[in-house]
């Protein structure tokens, strides 16, 4: 994303944007991100989808594309078309991010007490679907090769947790004070999914339906989105008929002071057209994908 000159009252991760009175009282009145979650439900009609992967994968037998990558990209290009959804609220000011961050939690074993390991992506605009998958898949494989933290953010975390309580307890006091005013180091900030546009949770990989997940009061993200397990459902069709098709349940919590309503109905209503549509994944997101919003 092309950055804008840096003027008095920006941040290093965020442009600073003035927004109607009524919304900037409200992040003074509300300074918490946990005060103000709305949710938002729905099934994504996944048929389409589905399909295409099927004809993506067709003889490959490892590092096959799969729905997690295909919503990850999905939700990338929401950010780009719907950039209001790239806002966060931090130390009673409105800020515009100044790149496109996905995060999300890998399993590094699926057995009870493996390790998680935290992923941290920043695509480019020249990004597709296809460049997208091979860096996830690329990213998770090279996690899983240890069963333990081997760097980044997941050491700095073990390395806080090891400390003498009473020190472990005025370092996060301190960290705090500086996320508010926007002064935090970027080793602390960088690769932190609290710190990323989005924060994903891929729940159909352990067989999970979808949930509404907490946003923290630490950081910068906005919006947490869960993805359900790919299941059969009956849906009524545009003409009036009914026909089994396959569906994925999503549920989002999204901090209410980045926008309005209206704007977030839209914003789901494009992630439900590219998954329709997902020949728009093969755009680089840097191409619009056309989507008539009437």
């Amino acid at each position: 994303m092309t950055k804008e000159k840096v003027k008095w009252g920006d941040r290093r991760d965020g442009t600073r944007v003035k927004a109607p009175g009524l919304q900037t009282v409200m992040t003074a009145l509300f300074p918490n991100r946990t005060d103000c979650e709305v949710y938002l439900h729905d099934t994504i009609d996944a048929t389409n989808l589905i399909a295409y992967l099927e004809k993506k994968n067709e003889g490959k037998t490892e590092e096959k594309m799969t729905i997690f990558h295909c919503m990850i990209t999905a939700l990338a290009r929401m950010l780009v078309e719907r950039p209001q959804m790239n806002r966060f609220i931090q130390g009673y000011r409105i800020y515009q991010r100044n790149e496109i961050s996905l995060s999300f939690v890998a399993k590094r074993r699926f057995t009870d007490g493996a390790e998680e390991t935290l992923m941290y992506f920043i695509p480019e605009m020249s990004d597709t679907v296809n460049e997208i998958s091979k860096k996830i898949i690329g990213d998770v494989k090279e996690a899983r090769k240890s069963e333990h933290a081997t760097g980044g953010i997941d050491e700095l975390l073990d390395k806080f947790a090891a400390l003498p309580r009473p020190i472990f307890a005025a370092s996060i006091r301190v960290i705090r004070w500086m996320d508010f005013w926007g002064v935090n180091p970027k080793f602390l900030t960088d690769g932190d999914p609290n710190y990323s546009s989005i924060l994903v949770s891929n729940l159909g990989s352990i067989k999970c339906p979808s949930v509404y997940h907490h946003l923290n009061n630490y950081g910068t993200n906005s919006i947490m989105v869960t993805i359900g397990t790919l299941h059969k459902e009956e849906i009524l069709m545009e003409d009036g008929h009914k026909e089994i098709r396959d569906v994925i349940d999503v549920g989002a919590t999204i901090d209410e002071r980045i926008g309005d309503g209206f704007y977030f109905a839209r914003s789901l209503k494009l992630l439900k057209h590219i998954c329709d549509n997902p020949e728009l994944l093969e755009k680089p997101l840097s191409e619009p994908s056309g989507f008539d919003y009437k």
